[in-house]
């Protein structure tokens, strides 16, 4: 055999076994990644977004960046969008019938504030979505990913959203009450959380104004109560 033969032989050999090892290390990271996913978010119950450890990040290799789309998505969720809504809300929220007239210039920075955390929202699942439509992985981690985007993206994303209307429902209730104190204030009085009025037919109007913010009041809690089982899975 030739000298130039052995060599041939010799470097398509170590060209083999180069090809062997990446292709290890590549099952052992989407490997990674796949129990990962699996122990920590899809089996369990609730909203769970852990954050690996450096370690096990790099044993994700360039997998990581598919894991990063979920932890970026969900670090402007409690940053940006969580918080804000929970700001606003304890902001705005009259806590009586007096607060509430006391309060009145809170009610329109809330519902602008409102206005651009779900602005945020949009925008930030957008972003995510476009990431993870542009994922290509092999199938056995693309099943198991999308199961786990859609717990810990899609499905609390769409939950806050469904909180938002409720929560534009109560506070434009809550103008609509204000703006009518405020045309009747000399026939109206209000003590806590009572009013009165001498005139039938105004007391009557302010009765129905009252059960409104008193109905999307009940509608507010009850997307909060849905949110909530989302996030703890019950």
């Amino acid at each position: 055999m030739s000298i130039v033969t052995r060599r041939f032989l010799v470097m398509a050999l170590m060209a083999g076994l180069g090809l062997a090892a990446c292709g290890d290390d590549e099952a052992s990271q989407r490997k990674a990644l796949i129990e990962f996913l699996r122990s920590r978010i899809v089996d369990k119950t609730g909203l769970h977004v852990p954050k690996p450890s450096e370690d096990e990040m790099k044993s994700f290799g360039p997998y990581a960046k598919d894991y990063g789309i979920i932890l970026g998505f969900n670090d402007a969720m409690d940053k940006n969008i969580t918080a804000g809504m929970s700001q606003a809300l304890g902001k705005g929220m009259p806590r009586s019938l007096a607060d509430l007239t006391a309060r009145r210039t809170d009610l329109a920075s809330v519902m602008d504030g409102m206005r651009t955390i779900r602005a945020t929202l949009d925008a930030e699942l957008a972003k995510a979505d476009a990431a993870h439509a542009a994922l290509k992985q092999p199938d056995d981690l693309e099943s198991l990913y999308d199961k786990a985007y859609t717990r810990t993206v899609t499905t609390p994303a769409t939950t806050v959203k469904e909180i938002f209307p409720a929560i534009d429902d109560i506070f434009e209730a809550a103008q609509n009450l204000v703006n009518f104190i405020d045309q009747h204030h000399d026939a109206i009085k209000i003590n806590g959380n009572s009013m009165q009025a001498s005139d039938p037919k105004l007391l009557g109007e302010l009765n129905g104004l009252i059960g409104s913010v008193t109905r999307n009041s009940q509608a507010l809690q009850e997307a909060q109560r849905k949110y909530q089982a989302v996030i703890g899975g019950y």
